[in-house]
């Protein structure tokens, strides 16, 4: 999704009429059965005219026996295909290993699922897809291959993507729909536009997609003279997002290539936006805000009223960026996208169907045959697990694991590592004191330690994050723990940030100085925390050592589920994990990363799928918590059957902008 196109599509609201700019005629392609084509104005489907009214859905956000149920729900809402994006970095994490094959990426399998279910699918493979995830779905060894630039006419670059895409055609082209399969249309890259206009660079992808599929492709840009244009590529029907009624005028104005010509497709339709981290950034939703859901209806109204025009919600699910699956923008700050994904969607994170999914179901029966769209299941409860403690379990420094010496700081992704948490350690064989500047800036949040004793963070999510000065004697060791808060997913050309998508290093780059010294020698620890087996098992602290100013320390507890749910429906065990006395940290149940939290909101608890918890015995909860101590109360957990969203204070940083 573009963030800077919202606001521009506002602009044009107040600018156009509720007008269809007319396309220019483009030929009708073959209609042979099972075929999906398209002539100047209409989609067809097996020859017959075919509207899209679809809804964006990613199967990697979503725990996979959840998939049908997802599905269902999207055709109950009278959707009848599914957009979907196609995540890189969990299909290839390393480079080389393809996990296509697990039930988490098996994409075919989510495919097959949605055409049991009545939808067809268009596909979004990218390479990149934006979608706020970590680094727009490129896997972080990318940043380590000699003479890489992502999103260009680059060797290195087309060469991973042509590898990518030949691996996802091997395990999914049988589902296209030329073979009797589900895949309507496939995605050229993503809203491009925005980011350049290499049009070299468009036309080698579009040459890779038709190396391995047969099906139409497609662009999508923001609906703007400068990214229509900078996204369309010859030969390729180009569609637009954002609001309809300017976009579609404008694709009538700037896209002239009959190639490029045909039926309107508003590609996302925002059905709000993604939640960020921070004091002031409450969570987004409808609920309270009529006027906008009165918006959304007169829009859907006004694409679905002219049969030549389609339309997809973005989102109509979005689901969860587990574990550090989220992205960030950099806005002269890092700007992070929370855990959840929920987007104030038709469906919610946990699948349950809100008001909006209902005023949006009733505006579609308008367009669909009487009678067409299967009836809603019902919203099964969730569940709550009663608060229990977390004990203190052993300190992160105490787990360091593998550790690498450079007489200069390596970037995480030089150390070989694509996520989680980097330990840079160096012993003074001096007196120096002044301000620690790590690297070129904070790669995200470093939390600055002397001899284990915090002196303070510098929080790249800050404009102005605080200074933090150390004086360091000889002997004394300088630890800075770095945490990835989750590389920079959208760049647009035109605004006045860095482009830090191609320039997605973490960990340290650069010198680490002290005042005006370059501080020289350092052992490195990759934390990755892929796995934590075991760290329940280790020798715990006593809770009357957590102090605050101490380094990072693993918690852990447990709870009960007495018996399987009804019917095995793992969807009643669903609920939102809390960690009402945490101040910032991750949290794995069952060895399965749930993801982020942080105190100052707006989102102030996990959700804890149904599908991760073990009835008939004790469920482990891990909880790593940055800065233990900080604030009152004893540690604990709990399980909401409703959450809560709420914004406060950074105790770290109360006056940084």
């Amino acid at each position: 999704m573009e963030l800077l196109r919202l606001s521009l599509f506002a602009i044009f609201l107040g600018l156009t009429t509720r007008s269809f700019a007319a396309p220019s005629p483009s030929q009708t392609l073959s209609a042979a059965s099972p075929s999906f084509t398209y002539n100047s104005t209409t989609f067809l489907l097996n020859g017959e005219p075919y509207q899209i009214i679809g809804g964006q859905m990613d199967p990697q956000r979503i725990p996979p026996a959840y998939w049908r149920d997802r599905l269902s729900k999207a055709r109950a809402m009278g959707l009848n295909t599914i957009f979907s994006y196609v995540y890189w970095n969990l299909l290839e994490p390393v480079q080389g290993t393809w996990t296509g094959d697990e039930e988490a990426n098996n994409i075919a399998s989510y495919f097959q699922i949605a055409q049991e279910e009545g939808l067809n699918v268009v596909l979004r493979p990218g390479p990149y897809i934006c979608g706020e995830r970590e680094w727009g779905g490129f896997p972080a060894w990318l940043a380590e291959v000699p003479g890489m630039l992502v999103r260009s006419n680059n060797v290195p670059f087309l060469s991973a993507a042509k590898s990518y895409i030949e691996h996802l055609a091997s395990d999914i082209s049988d589902l296209q729909i030329t073979r009797g399969g589900p895949i309507l249309m496939i995605q050229v890259e993503n809203e491009y536009g925005s980011f350049g206009a290499e049009h070299n660079y468009t036309s080698a992808l579009r040459d890779i997609l038709r190396a391995n599929f047969e099906t139409v492709l497609y662009t999508n840009d923001g609906g703007v003279d400068w990214t229509l244009e900078g996204g369309q590529v010859h030969t390729v029907l180009a569609e637009i997002d954002g609001d309809p009624t300017s976009g579609f005028n404008s694709r009538g104005l700037y896209i002239t290539d009959p190639t490029e010509l045909g039926p309107l497709l508003d590609g996302e339709y925002y059905t709000w936006a993604p939640d960020q981290w921070g004091s002031n950034n409450p969570h987004n939703t409808t609920v309270g805000n009529p006027d906008d859901v009165e918006q959304f209806v007169k829009d859907i109204n006004y694409v679905l009223g002219n049969s030549s025009a389609s339309i997809s919600l973005y989102m109509f699910h979005g689901g969860t960026n587990f574990g550090f699956g989220n992205g960030a923008l950099w806005q002269n700050r890092t700007t992070v996208f929370t855990t959840s994904y929920d987007y104030g969607a038709p469906l919610d994170e946990s699948g349950r169907t809100t008001d909006l999914y209902f005023t949006l179901r009733s505006a579609f029966q308008k367009y669909v045959q009487n009678g067409s769209i299967p009836d809603v299941p019902a919203n099964l409860p969730r569940t709550s697990i009663p608060e229990f403690t977390l004990q203190p379990s052993t300190s992160l420094f105490d787990i360091l694991g593998n550790k690498s010496t450079s007489k200069f700081p390596l970037t995480m992704e030089a150390l070989g590592q694509a996520y989680g948490f980097t330990l840079y350690e160096h012993t003074s064989n001096t007196s120096i004191n002044g301000n620690v500047q790590p690297g070129d800036r904070a790669r995200d949040r470093v939390l600055v330690y002397v001899n284990s004793i915090r002196q303070g963070i510098i929080d790249s999510q800050y404009q102005h994050p605080l200074n933090v000065s150390v004086a360091l004697k000889p002997g004394d060791k300088l630890q800075l723990l770095v945490e990835n808060l989750g590389r920079v997913d959208y760049y647009s050309r035109g605004n006045p940030y860095r482009n830090y998508l191609q320039d997605p290093y973490k960990g340290i780059l650069g010198n680490v100085t002290l005042g005006d010294k370059v501080i020289e020698h350092w052992d490195m620890y990759p934390l990755p925390l892929e796995d934590l087996g075991g760290v329940d098992t280790l020798p715990g602290k006593n809770s009357s050592t957590v102090k605050s100013g101490i380094p990072p320390i693993f918690y852990h507890g447990s709870f009960w589920i007495d018996a399987a749910a009804p019917s095995n429906n793992t969807a009643l065990l669903d609920t939102f994990l809390a960690i009402p006395n945490g101040l910032k940290g991750n949290v794995w149940v069952n060895n399965f990363n749930l993801g982020r939290y942080w105190y100052v909101g707006p989102q102030q608890s996990l959700y804890l799928p149904g599908t991760v918890v073990r009835s008939g015995e004790w469920n482990k909860v891990v909880v790593l918590e940055l800065e233990p101590g900080v604030r009152d109360g004893q540690m604990v957990a709990e399980g909401l059957a409703e959450r809560e969203w709420a914004n406060n204070p950074d105790v770290d940083c109360e006056h940084c902008i």
